[in-house]
């Protein structure tokens, strides 16, 4: 029994196989930049990583892949080298770094990372160094020999100087009293130290670095008998103020302690959580217009929404930017955080003058601007950044500035500025409404718009809006740019002047007289009717000049046959409204008549069945009306379509015939068939 017992479980172990054993651990991110430093330096033997080193600093990354191809570090190039990784030592006359390193105590194992100046600090503590040789088990941050080298003067003399309390307190708060490997440092933890049980705050960031309060692990986990040992970057020193005492404490955040005091965000910032704040000094606030800056700071949602977009969903320190990051803030906008050297940017803008100020529930940058997001801005401040510009002079100069700035509830259709490139049209009463239709009663968003939505503009139009499959329109304008949302209004940038319909289709074509054949023609065809009801329709409309190209007798003969020329007349129509803006490369449009109409858009000209169409976009309040330059001709008509015809002709003979011989089950020769095939074909 007591064998079976032995054997029953490696029984059920190779029955059940690979999938019943534990999976191993997921790597952390650090773990697997590591990684992915030992594959690049494989080549040069066993154990060896590869390390970009920041040319003219003495900055040094375990490389991932994405650096390991671009080859720079916030935009400075690096040069690759290959060193031991972490735990590993040469051996002399062997490739690469075979031996692992002998395990010391701590003390000697700051030495083996180099931490020697750390090393040096512990020994003038007369209590410090017999802990660290002792048993126990402790994890020590060490900060580097240029870690202690950059401290500023007077702060190195007070520690100096008082080795048995400040020294020593520093020392200590750099240590933990149990074993702690990157694999458990995880982003947002804090750990607690060997002074005063003061918390040591710790982020693990997806891109690999490691941070502890916001100092750099240069080189990490290297055992030792009594603990482990972290390189880090700096001294790093307590933190006992949250993100809020930090904002009240600062001369330079006046203007922002009283912002975040009338927003109600102090409890927020006061609260648990791992936050950054780009937090806007007092010059930040300066540089913005007085009426604009009293104006978000009146109103209680632009205020809140203006601070929301200084504050990232997590704690962000610099030194884990290594390249360009688009990060949310509370606001929901996604603000570009990168580097430029030492610069930590936003947008593209060096605009951070003090970083890493680390607080018990995040960290805190200085900003010297401020960013305002779209849902705090003013339609004339959205148009300020954007490509309409000269659309949003006409408003103002045509006295309808007051709708922009405002608190009415509206979307503006802007035509972008390359529209105007040939001049701007006067400023008279037919200017101001056109504009007054081109701002809809109701601040819309583009995503919530569907097909055939009814819009009512300022000017008492209704407008149609038309989804295709590449563009989304609003009558012959289409949307050309992502909506900007401000505090009131929503700016939607539109590749064209819109034109409201003035009347059905009849009408178009009766008001311009280009198309005084075209209108005999309907009407001699009886469709007066169809084109002045209610519907959708896209009109290919003839010019006079195209029918005039007809061959002579041809035109007699048409407006001779009221039933063909209707037939012609319908092929002419669409069956839907299709704007220029919806054209894609080719699409297939249904006519009254039944066949298809190909159309197509190519450098910004529309073709139907491969002829040009002269003028686009006539709109009507039930269609849209294209002029075209000939008269199309139905495929029928079509001397190219002739083959087509005999083909089929042939095909039905065929199906007759064979459906004959199924019924018989005879043998009867099919030659008559064949005759009258060929007949067919010879007519």
């Amino acid at each position: 029994m007591a064998l079976l017992g032995q054997l029953l479980p490696l029984a059920l172990a190779l029955a059940l196989g690979p999938a019943a054993t534990p999976a191993s651990p997921a790597k952390s991110p650090y773990q697997l930049v590591l990684q992915h430093s030992r594959l690049r330096g494989r080549q040069h033997g066993p154990n060896v990583c590869a390390v970009q080193k920041v040319i003219g600093t003495n900055k040094k990354y375990f490389t991932n892949c994405k650096q390991w191809y671009q080859r720079k570090i916030c935009g400075k190039s690096t040069v690759i080298s290959y060193e031991c990784c972490p735990g590993y030592e040469k051996v002399p006359g062997e490739k690469g770094c075979p031996a692992a390193l002998p395990l010391s105590n701590l003390y000697e194992t700051l030495g083996v990372v180099g931490a020697t100046t750390s090393q040096l600090y512990t020994d003038r503590t007369e209590k410090l160094r017999p802990e660290m040789e002792g048993p126990g088990s402790f994890t020590i941050f060490a900060p580097s020999n240029e870690a202690w080298a950059s401290l500023p003067a007077e702060v190195l003399d007070s520690l100096v100087s008082n080795v048995n309390i400040e020294l020593l307190n520093a020392l200590r708060y750099h240590m933990v009293d149990r074993r702690v490997l990157t694999d458990e440092l995880k982003h947002g933890m804090a750990l607690t130290s060997m002074y005063q049980n003061s918390n040591i705050q710790i982020h693990h960031y997806p891109n690999g670095i490691v941070t502890v309060n916001c100092a750099r692990l240069l080189k990490a986990d290297h055992h030792a008998t009594n603990g482990v040992v972290h390189l880090i970057d700096k001294v790093i020193s307590t933190i006992s103020n949250n993100i809020q005492q930090i904002i009240e404490i600062e001369d330079t955040f006046e203007t922002l302690r009283a912002a975040v005091a009338a927003s109600g965000l102090n409890t927020l910032l006061e609260g648990d959580g791992q936050y950054t704040l780009l937090a806007p000094t007092n010059e930040a606030f300066e540089k913005i217009p007085a009426e604009t800056l009293n104006r978000i700071l009146g109103d209680p949602e632009a205020l809140r929404d203006l601070l929301n977009n200084h504050i990232l969903k997590s704690a962000m320190c610099a030194e884990a930017i290594v390249a360009g990051l688009s990060l949310e803030t509370l606001e929901g906008t996604t603000l570009e955080v990168g580097c430029s050297g030492d610069m930590l940017t936003i947008d593209g803008k060096p605009i951070i003058s003090n970083k890493d100020v680390v607080a018990t529930n995040g960290v805190i940058h200085f900003i010297d601007e401020l960013l305002i997001p779209d849902s705090a801005k003013t339609l004339f401040e959205l148009a300020a950044e954007s490509d309409v510009s000269t659309a949003v002079d006409l408003f103002r100069q045509a006295g309808l500035g007051t709708h922009l700035s405002g608190t009415e509830r509206l979307t503006l259709l802007a035509p972008m500025n390359s529209v105007f490139k040939d001049g701007t049209p006067p400023i008279d009463a037919r200017l101001k409404n056109l504009l007054l239709n081109h701002m809809i009663k109701d601040q819309l968003a583009s995503k919530y718009l569907y097909h055939g939505q009814i819009l009512e503009t300022l000017g008492g139009k209704k407008l149609r809006v038309f989804v295709y499959r590449n563009s989304l329109c609003i009558e012959n304008s289409c949307i050309a740019a992502h909506d900007k949302r401000g505090r009131y209004g929503t700016l939607f940038t539109m590749d064209r002047v819109l034109t409201p319909p003035v009347g059905t289709v009849m009408d178009v074509l009766k008001g311009d007289s280009r198309f005084s054949m075209l209108v005999a023609a309907i009407q001699s065809a009886g469709l007066t009717e169809t084109l002045n009801r209610e519907g959708v329709y896209t009109v290919f409309a003839p010019t006079n000049e195209a029918f005039r190209a007809l061959p002579p007798g041809e035109l007699n003969k048409l407006l001779g046959n009221a039933k063909e020329l209707a037939n012609i007349l319908k092929y002419h129509v669409g069956d839907e409204i299709l704007v220029s803006g919806g054209i894609g490369a080719l699409v297939r449009l249904k006519s009254l008549q039944g066949d298809k109409l190909e159309v197509s858009s190519k450098n910004n000209v529309v073709n139907v069945n491969k002829e040009p169409v002269t003028e686009v976009d006539i709109m009507a309040t039930n269609g849209v009306v294209h002029a075209i330059s000939s008269v199309l001709q139905p495929p029928a008509n079509r001397p190219q379509e002739r083959g087509d015809e005999l083909a089929d002709s042939a095909l039905e003979i065929f199906r007759q015939a064979s459906a004959f011989s199924r019924a018989t089950q005879s043998s009867v020769k099919l030659a008559p068939v064949y005759q009258r095939l060929l007949e067919r074909m010879k007519h």
